[in-house]
């Protein structure tokens, strides 16, 4: 499992927590999933917030 899917997985753990409350909580999974998502890239280097141009 690399970085971009752990961080995945991360983000909609943390999503499913806060379950319990319908299209609210659908939002919040969907969020924190791209959240998630968003930090695995970073890790992976996929994403580089610190390039210089």
């Amino acid at each position: 499992m690399d970085a971009a899917i752990a961080g995945l997985a991360a983000g909609m753990a943390l999503g499913f927590a806060g379950y319990f409350g319908g299209f609210w909580a659908f939002l919040l999974v969907a969020v924190l999933g791209a959240v998630g998502l968003f930090v695995g890239l970073v890790l992976r280097g996929d994403v580089d917030l610190w390039r210089q141009r």
